[in-house]
């Protein structure tokens, strides 16, 4: 084989495969995958989590409390049907969700698949007022705050909710 014949061969094998990994990133990013959705939260970053601790400052402390205890009575619904914002310490039941789904939560409000259809909250949707890195940082910062016992049980969850994700995913 000629010098020629084998640069064009390897230029060829090239485009292939700059080829096939430009489908799969279009693909996934029609998916979602590997997108802010499937971020977690980074507690090995302290600017993060300082970042995460103002944001959640200027716009979550108002209803889920400064040092994350939530509403009186967080349980109990109120006269208007609505529950009052929980906490996002250890007391609460933040860290029963996994982050992807919290992410959510966060970024779209309390709507289906996170809510039943038509739940009515006081829990505003701040897409469009976060970005996505900000969302994550606050997460962030919130896990920063639950002791290592609950962190481990949390990162179970979340390592659980990646497995089923890939799972469904390669099902569709």
């Amino acid at each position: 084989m000629t010098p020629r014949a084998r640069w064009g061969l390897a230029a060829g094998a090239l485009a292939f495969v700059l080829f096939i990994a430009v489908i799969v990133w279009i693909d996934q990013r029609a998916r979602g995958i590997g997108g802010a959705r499937d971020r977690m939260p980074d507690l090995h970053d302290a600017q993060r989590i300082g970042a995460g601790e103002r944001v959640y400052a200027a716009y979550c402390a108002g209803c889920h409390g400064a040092q994350l205890e939530g509403q009186p009575n967080w349980t109990t619904r109120r006269e208007t049907g609505r529950l009052p914002a929980p906490p996002h310490d250890e007391t609460g039941h933040t860290w029963h969700h996994p982050s992807t789904q919290l992410f959510e939560l966060t970024k779209y409000g309390l709507v289906p698949p996170n809510a039943p259809a038509g739940y009515q909250s006081d829990m505003p949707a701040f897409e469009g007022i976060l970005s996505d890195d900000d969302i994550w940082a606050v997460l962030a910062y919130i896990k920063s705050r639950w002791p290592a016992s609950v962190r481990d049980r949390h990162d179970a969850l979340d390592a659980q909710a990646r497995t089923q994700s890939r799972a469904t995913h390669w099902r569709r």
